[in-house]
């Protein structure tokens, strides 16, 4: 089962909206096929497995025990039922890691292969199989995008200065993790200040994976279109009180200005399929995410050697969990999550 997460894990910004699953097939101890699932819209773990078997040892197949680290879907999406491979293959014993939440799926697949005869153990690494979709399951269990809170801060506890000039805190081995994330996520937000005050791309420029959705709350629509945010790019929705329409590549979602601004957002990106956003600042917009305890992760950057007399303070966490700390040279990195949420 560690086998199918590892190689679950080599679909990590690829396969979204669907999950990371792994799939590995064993006769007698030795593994004779395994796959997992590479891109959204193509082929899952289960049949790349099976595909993978040599000549030699298909006839093994019957015999051999199959693990997969998330349930095996059990209706037609944009690929057929993995349930019905499974049957067709006459495996006998199937090991799952957890149980797929998806409302098309939960359980469904579970009892499809229990009622055609097969061995089904569930639960095995089960914790770990979650959290290596925490994405997923917080979308589809709480029908809104997996929240990643992030900044950097110096050792004093502020995130700005006091000045229009911008403040590089975080150094360069920092700014390139940073780029990774991006590569992980579906979507990534900043308010109107920070887009004016610092004119982000918000690409992935030094990282792998794809360019995330960028999504900018710009209410009054003062931002002008000549900042990188607007560069067509990489698809960018922007969140205002005026329009609904889209032009020059970009997407204008009208919110209604009687109704809190982050649930909508949230709504719209949950409609869009959108499953998980890194929020980047600016502070106003990372503390509404606290203070509304809508929130799955937060990253903070601290550099220890950085200290300025006055400027705008960092958010603060409330009732937060330090899971993981990292040092990068001068910076470190925490990392927390709410005290009620187990990653």
């Amino acid at each position: 089962m560690q086998r199918c997460l590892d190689l679950a894990q080599l679909g990590a910004g690829q396969v979204a909206p669907n999950p990371m699953v792994g799939a590995v097939l064993v006769y007698q101890d030795r593994i004779i096929g395994e796959g997992y699932h590479q891109k959204y819209g193509e082929a899952h773990a289960e049949p790349n497995c099976l595909n993978s078997v040599p000549d030699l040892d298909k006839h093994l197949i019957p015999a051999s025990t199959l693990y997969v680290s998330l349930e095996p879907c059990a209706h037609f999406g944009k690929t057929p039922p993995c349930t019905n491979l499974i049957m067709e293959h006459q495996i006998k014993k199937l090991v799952i890691g957890c149980a797929d939440p998806f409302e098309a799926v939960n359980v469904k697949g579970i009892a499809q292969l229990t009622t055609g005869g097969i061995e089904v153990i569930t639960g095995v690494l089960e914790q770990a199989a979650i959290d290596l979709n925490k994405r997923f399951f917080v979308f589809q269990q709480q029908q809104r995008p997996y929240i990643i809170l992030k900044w950097a801060e110096t050792a004093n506890g502020k995130i700005a200065s006091n000045t229009a000039e911008r403040l590089h805190i975080s150094n360069e081995y920092a700014n390139r993790l940073v780029h990774q994330w991006r590569g992980e996520e579906a979507a990534i937000l900043v308010g109107t200040n920070t887009a004016l005050t610092d004119n982000p791309s918000l690409t992935n420029r030094y990282g792998s994976g794809k360019n995330p959705i960028r999504l900018v709350i710009d209410l009054s629509l003062r931002l002008p279109l000549h900042l990188n945010l607007f560069d067509k790019q990489v698809p960018t929705i922007v969140f205002n009180y005026k329009k609904n329409t889209v032009e020059n590549h970009l997407q204008y979602v009208q919110l209604n200005e009687s109704l809190p601004t982050i649930p909508q957002i949230l709504k719209t990106c949950y409609d869009q399929k959108i499953q998980s956003v890194l929020v980047e600042g600016g502070a106003a917009l990372l503390q509404s995410f606290i203070d509304l305890n809508i929130w799955d992760e937060a990253r903070v950057i601290r550099n220890n050697n950085m200290s300025i007399d006055s400027g705008l303070n960092s958010p603060v966490l409330k009732d937060e969990s330090l899971f993981q700390t990292n040092n990068l040279g001068s910076d470190t990195i925490h990392y927390f999550k709410p005290m009620s949420v187990s990653i």
